[in-house]
């Protein structure tokens, strides 16, 4: 009810839907958005360049923007002082989950009477079978920026 006005649970529903799917859709990146995000980077890139990036691809000599463009942020970045000079790190991991068969997963006790010893003791039963999900993290690529441009790029082998 607002100021008297009752809404319906229909209605309701539908904003809350919608809301969810602007969200949702704001959260999500693409290469698109990340070159209307940085337009004159994109438009200062030779033909070549600019179609490896819209295919997600990088290589040496790529600057932090373009980087950003191809690949979006990084899940981590690292930051490196040495005599020599400074570097910049951005790392990038995949995400999956994994089934594992956890035989018994939990337990009850129960109370029994030891004849043998004149005493009450318990005993551990399994509860129940059951599968754990096990969150991984791998990480995918490394990217180290000398002097603002891409100096080492590190992929995982499949």
């Amino acid at each position: 009810m607002l100021d008297g006005v009752t809404i319906p649970m229909k209605t309701r529903l539908l904003t809350l839907a919608l809301s969810a799917a602007v969200l949702l859709a704001a959260g999500c990146q693409t290469v698109d958005s990340r070159i209307k995000e940085k337009p004159d980077v994109f438009a200062h890139l030779d033909p070549e360049t600019q179609a490896k990036i819209k295919q997600g691809i990088i290589d040496i000599g790529f600057t932090e923007d373009m980087v950003y463009i191809a690949l979006g942020a990084p899940d981590r970045k690292r930051e490196t002082v040495t005599a020599k000079g400074h570097t910049t790190t951005w790392i990038y991991n995949s995400y999956y989950e994994t089934y594992e068969d956890a035989g018994y997963v939990g337990y009850y006790r129960s109370v029994y009477f030891d004849p043998y010893l004149h005493s009450y003791r318990l005993y551990y039963h399994h509860a129940f079978p059951g599968t754990v999900v096990v969150e991984q993290k791998d990480e995918r690529i490394r990217i180290v920026f000398k002097d603002g441009k891409a100096s080492v790029i590190e992929q995982a082998k499949e």
